[in-house]
């Protein structure tokens, strides 16, 4: 591996983050700087802890802390598009990314037990 671009986990963290720009945009003009703002920067955090961390993969546990920042990250993410969800979309068109979302920290989850298991530094 090469690069942190070669990771399925960043691929999915950058893919998803996409997305969010996306769906944002069809958030109303007041959530501008409140749930807009946060949504997005959130879920581009995700990607770029993954990448971060790739950068300081020969110290086994900074890897490890920024994948957890990551993991976290994910989480907030599905929080934060439950609640818009809920109060935005009643059509519940983020259903799809909320579960994509889920699926990523799930792999974050595994990738992180991987690197605490038999990573060499």
């Amino acid at each position: 591996m090469k690069s942190y671009k070669d990771l399925e986990i960043y691929k999915l963290a950058y893919d998803y983050a996409l997305e969010i720009h996306q769906l944002t945009m069809d958030l109303p003009d007041h959530e501008l700087y409140e749930q807009d703002s946060q949504i997005r920067r959130s879920s581009k955090s995700i990607k770029n802890n993954i990448a971060e961390g790739y950068g300081r993969r020969r110290y086994k546990n900074e890897f490890i802390r920024f994948l957890i920042f990551a993991h976290s990250s994910c989480d907030e993410k599905i929080s934060q598009l439950n609640m818009i969800s809920d109060i935005h979309f009643q059509d519940n068109p983020s259903q799809n990314i909320i579960e994509k979302y889920d699926k990523l920290g799930r792999k974050l989850n595994k990738f992180i037990q991987c690197v605490e298991k038999s990573w060499k530094t």
